[in-house]
């Protein structure tokens, strides 16, 4: 009988998506768990890792660290006094947000030289920056509202000139609609750019369309496949943090997503060149606008790790176009061994 795989499962995060983090986690776990051997690794809000057993929680463990160097294998050595404690054969970061979905994990288990799922570090980086993620897509001639990148401390007049009202103000760098505020007043747009601020140097400005929201679930590494269009209904104004998260949110997931035939099938072939467009690998969710009234799909933005709970849209969408969702991990965890394989047989240097 074959030997389970260790799978090492990053999961917390020094981001504002923490807590999503904590919930995605709990349920990969749980899909992975019938094949593999998981190890949770639980990173506090100080980045502190932690070797946890059982099932992964939002406390406690074990401190550990991976060593940034090919020779050591990939070990989780202890904090303490560096004794080896875990030697996962591939790590699986379930990371939302900053110091995780940013390219910075990456980054690590790259150095590192071990497996893992996912994207690689630029197109983590380019898929978490709003600003270069929609100047990979202009350059691909992929189709996108207007919009304007504002710094800290630069000049924000003319936004409302230039784009119009209703917009929508967002941090560069960061997910699940944390810090994004949309603004139908003048007279609002400074605090929706100070709250925006809070969480990055940089910020993204949109103009506002009247559209329904249209996401799909794109799988693959070199050869990439989309599922099934889904359609997001928000029970307020804009699919908004709490909308997506709250137990009392009445918002509806509508899978498959109402579409005619021509307009499935051009969602499906802009979601797969979004992704090719950052270089993107393993998994992706890509979110599109449906403009009422044209019919126009215009790309939204794409997110390297989407939420994984069970009844989150990526699994969801897989799940509707007849992938399980232990399937799909199973999916995954093969799609990044298939990866480091062909890295690891890359020269690094001349001969």
């Amino acid at each position: 009988m074959a030997q389970r795989l260790k799978v090492a499962l990053l999961f917390g995060g020094r981001s504002g998506e923490h807590e999503v983090s904590v919930r995605s986690a709990a349920s990969v776990a749980r899909g992975l768990d019938a094949r593999y051997d998981v190890l949770p690794v639980y990173i506090d809000r100080d980045g502190t890792w932690r070797l946890q057993t059982g099932e992964p929680r939002d406390t406690g463990g074990e401190p550990v660290f991976l060593v940034p160097a090919p020779a050591d294998g990939g070990q989780l050595r202890g904090l303490a006094d560096a004794a080896p404690l875990a030697h996962p054969d591939l790590y699986f970061p379930v990371l939302h947000g900053t110091y995780g979905e940013d390219g910075t994990m990456q980054g690590l288990l790259e150095l590192a030289a071990v497996p893992y799922v996912g994207s690689g570090v630029a197109a983590s980086a380019a898929g978490m920056d709003k600003e270069l993620m929609k100047a990979l897509f202009a350059q691909a001639g992929l189709p996108q509202v207007p919009y304007r990148v504002r710094h800290a401390g630069e000049d924000a007049g003319g936004l409302v000139r230039e784009l119009g009202l209703p917009l929508f103000v967002k941090p560069a760098n960061l997910g699940s609609s944390v810090g994004v505020t949309k603004v139908k007043r003048e007279a609002d747009l400074a605090s929706a750019l100070q709250s925006a601020f809070a969480f990055d140097r940089k910020v993204v400005v949109e103009a506002g369309i009247d559209a329904r929201e249209i996401e799909l679930s794109v799988l693959g590494n070199d050869a990439p496949e989309a599922s099934m269009p889904g359609e997001i209904v928000p029970d307020r104004e804009f699919y908004d943090y709490d909308s997506k998260y709250s137990a009392d949110s009445k918002t509806e997931l509508r899978i498959p997503a109402p579409l005619d035939d021509a307009t499935r099938a051009a969602a499906q072939q802009l979601a797969v060149r979004a992704f090719r467009a950052v270089d993107a690998a393993g998994y992706a969710r890509v979110d599109f606008f449906l403009e009422r009234g044209t019919g126009r799909l215009v790309l939204n933005e794409i997110n390297t790790i989407p939420g994984f709970t069970s009844i989150s849209m990526f699994p969801k969408l897989w799940e509707a176009s007849g992938v399980s969702y232990e399937a799909l991990l199973d999916r995954l965890v093969q799609l990044g061994l298939a990866r480091h394989r062909e890295r690891s047989a890359l020269r690094t240097h001349r001969q």
